[in-house]
């Protein structure tokens, strides 16, 4: 189901914001443009809460992310985590699994 992540104004150009609770990450391009993460890891299953800049590390056993595109920066994961769609509605960031 679509979440309501919070404000677009929350994520800067060039950033990434961690949103905890829903285990998902925004980061915006400098074109202005939104990508979304699930931030469960895909190494181990278990939530990644911890965001260096743009960098996602896992806290279990290393795994590091790249909040903009979701691929690995550091093992033992080797498979990207799961884009998301994003959206923003009435100005409002929403993101939902892709079917």
């Amino acid at each position: 189901a679509p979440v309501d992540l919070g404000a677009e104004g929350e994520v800067a150009e060039g950033a990434a914001k961690l949103y905890r609770d829903q285990n998902v990450v925004v980061s915006r391009a400098e074109d202005g443009s939104l990508k979304a993460y699930s931030t469960i890891c895909t190494h181990a299953g278990r939530p990644i809460k911890k965001l260096e800049g743009t960098k996602l590390v896992c806290p279990c056993h290393g795994s590091e992310f790249d909040a903009r595109t979701g691929e690995v920066l550091h093992a033992p994961a080797t498979v990207a985590l799961m884009e998301l769609r994003v959206d923003v509605r009435q100005g409002r960031i929403v993101a939902t699994p892709e079917a």
